[in-house]
């Protein structure tokens, strides 16, 4: 059913495989899916592997996030991360439809975002947009959910490193006040059902930083949807 549900999105995508590089006029083939993309039993809040059976790792439950949800299509490793490095860093952002397919094919991502008031990209600095071009999260939630997809009503105010540049304890400690609702905006947040949409997922510092002023906000539930999720809190 995963096959088929994704092979159906990519119908109308020719393309060469992005993996394999054969011409299965898809951009990535049944074969690079079936070994690559499979769907794993992950965390409900961290989206952290987990063995079948279980719904939640152990840290989730002795400190809950400020996450009702949290959702991964991929993990990130060969070959996604390549690919997200092409689509975030190299100016390949054709690859957010083919990324927008994978995650409608995730388990749940579909019934979250039907649920959705918005979708919120995770916005960039603004030296971070003018030394990249673009937002590749916010290219990801229009090729996603268009009509639901908001790049107003959260704000990044402080520029901070990269965080594939940080330590963790770096990392944990980094974002905070990096956020804010936009003021004139922010009726729109009270009672909201949102989804925060990044690339990849690593300590959760930036997604966490984000829902708490969501949460301050008046945002009834905020979720976290993100197209890949290290294996390791690092």
């Amino acid at each position: 059913m995963f096959l088929k549900n994704i092979s159906a999105r990519w119908a109308q995508l020719a393309s060469q495989c992005q993996v394999c590089q054969s011409w299965p006029a898809q951009p990535l083939c049944e074969a690079c899916i079936s070994r690559f993309a499979q769907p794993q039993p992950r965390c409900n809040t961290c989206a952290l592997p987990l063995p079948a059976g279980l719904t939640q790792c152990g840290a989730c439950l002795k400190n809950p996030p400020p996450l009702d949800a949290c959702l991964a299509a991929l993990p990130y490793a060969f070959p996604w991360s390549s690919l997200i490095a092409r689509f975030k860093f190299r100016d390949d952002p054709a690859l957010a439809h083919s990324f927008a397919a994978l995650l409608h094919a995730t388990p749940w991502v579909d019934p979250a975002l039907e649920a959705a008031s918005w979708v919120l990209p995770m916005p960039l600095s603004g030296q971070r947009l003018r030394e990249r071009g673009y937002n590749q999260a916010l290219l990801l939630a229009r090729a996603l959910q268009t009509h639901k997809t908001r790049a107003d009503l959260l704000l990044r105010i402080k520029d901070t490193p990269a965080q594939h540049t940080l330590e963790r304890a770096q990392r944990l400690h980094g974002q905070k006040d990096s956020f804010a609702v936009e003021p004139l905006l922010a009726q729109q947040i009270q009672g909201a059902r949102l989804i925060l949409l990044d690339d990849v997922m690593t300590t959760g510092a930036t997604l966490h930083a984000a829902a708490r002023v969501l949460r301050a906000a008046g945002a009834a539930h905020v979720s976290a949807l993100v197209l890949a999720r290290t294996e390791l809190a690092n």
